[in-house]
């Protein structure tokens, strides 16, 4: 079981790992005229208690689901991690070299809105850190400071790390489908956090794959 203590991730070769054995062998082919997205969802550190990091979107913004950065993918765009990160940088400021790719997991799922959306893990260092960070593997990864984010006001609401700890339980987490097209994480009934439409999928399949609940 890869379930992360309330101090710190397991390693990253072991999420990484975990990820490589739940992907397919064989790649969703991209299919001519489908608009699709590409989503980061990005683990880390904060104040040395591992996490996610979601955000808020403003209330004109839901061209796609997930409170998790991402975005349609652009013609000048390599590929659809590259969406991905340049969504991230836009939305919330994180630098493609602060980010560890640990592969792409799920199939790609389609929106309420009518997205394709491909979903990638990463996990975030502090800015200038990863790549000059010379501790063990057993060392604590190190922790970002939400205040070093730099939002852009015209797209995210707020930004929040969300503790792993937070879906160690099933009766604590609860994905709810919302036909509205709506996707956010809350409270929900009886003091469960519920994530809503492709969030809520996301977050349950993650924890499968990192067998913090099946």
């Amino acid at each position: 079981m890869l379930q992360p203590s309330t101090s710190n991730f397991p390693p990253l070769y072991a999420l990484q790992t975990a990820i490589i054995v739940h992907a397919t062998t064989s790649k969703t082919p991209v299919t001519l005229g489908e608009v699709n997205a590409a989503v980061l969802v990005p683990l880390c550190n904060v104040d040395g208690v591992p996490g996610v990091l979601l955000e808020l979107r403003g209330g004109k913004l839901r061209s796609h689901a997930g409170d998790f950065p991402g975005g349609r993918d652009d013609p000048a765009d390599a590929s659809f991690l590259a969406a991905a990160l340049r969504e991230t940088q836009e939305e919330v400021g994180l630098d493609h070299r602060q980010i560890d790719i640990l592969g792409q997991f799920g199939p790609p799922e389609r929106s309420l809105m009518g997205l394709r959306v491909w979903l990638y893990l990463g996990f975030v260092y502090p800015r200038g850190s990863h790549g000059t960070d010379t501790r063990s593997l057993n060392d604590p990864l190190l922790s970002i400071s939400l205040s070093s984010l730099t939002i852009s006001q015209a797209e995210v609401a707020t930004v929040f790390h969300l503790p792993l700890s937070a879906f160690t339980s099933l009766r604590g987490f609860e994905g709810v489908n919302d036909s509205s097209g709506h996707s956010e994480v809350s409270g929900g009934k009886e003091g469960r956090l519920e994530a809503w439409s492709l969030t809520g999928w996301y977050m349950t399949l993650l924890m499968r794959i990192l067998k913090v609940h099946t």
